[in-house]
């Protein structure tokens, strides 16, 4: 218990050393209706409401593998769904199992709208001065966090929550601060002096945050 409680003040540490950093961009102007990309190769006037369609959160709670430990998280980006090219929003379907937590993270291209569809959420960010913002919701309820700053999502019960997020990019990125900070490589040397911390919590904290190889 006691590992747990250090482990997520070094997450609160790197949310508060980080939040200064974020920054802002934002999706150009498109000077025609919409943007259909060349691989499709379809004339604009062949183009049928299917392209405009997106049917990956037709997943529900119901029909998802349970119990999970992790984050569910999909997204209706740009990537996903090219229909978004060049109308600046997007959405994330976001679904917590019980004591989840959406890590400390941020959006630089887009602010983010969510709303809770079931059960409860503890949400909270950053801003640039280093105060936190926080708040329990419940369902029906809506949280704003603003654009490019480091902010977190937990489900603190013991039932599934559901959230859907709004974003004004179809491309908003994610950073996730944890894995960018332990999992990339920075040198130890930069990361204990950064975190006031010894060579062997950095080690740690390196072995669970790094993504495994790409095969």
């Amino acid at each position: 218990m006691a590992s747990m409680k250090y482990y997520y003040l070094v997450l609160v540490m790197v949310a508060l050393a980080s939040a200064p950093l974020a920054t802002v961009a934002g999706d150009p102007d498109i000077l025609t209706d919409f943007v259909i990309p060349n691989m499709y190769g379809i004339a604009p006037m062949n183009i049928t409401g299917d392209f405009f369609t997106y049917t990956g959160f037709r997943v529900t709670n119901e029909t998802m593998p349970w119990p999970r430990r992790s984050l569910i998280a999909i997204k209706a980006n740009m990537e996903a769904f090219p229909a978004l090219n060049g109308q600046s929003v997007s959405y994330t379907k976001l679904v917590f199992p019980s004591e989840c937590v959406n890590p400390p993270h941020t959006h630089p291209r887009a602010a983010e709208l969510l709303v809770v569809l079931n059960g409860a959420l503890s949400v909270g960010f950053v801003d640039t001065t280093g105060k936190l913002y926080t708040q329990d919701l419940s369902a029906g309820d809506m949280f704003v966090f603003p654009k490019g700053l480091v902010h977190y999502q937990y489900n603190l019960g013991q039932r599934p929550a559901i959230a859907l997020s709004a974003f004004g990019s179809a491309a908003p990125g994610t950073v996730n601060v944890p894995a960018s900070v332990f999992g990339t490589g920075i040198d130890n040397v930069v990361l204990t002096k950064s975190f006031k911390t010894d060579f062997w919590t950095v080690q740690k904290l390196k072995a669970a945050l790094t993504p495994p190889p790409k095969k």
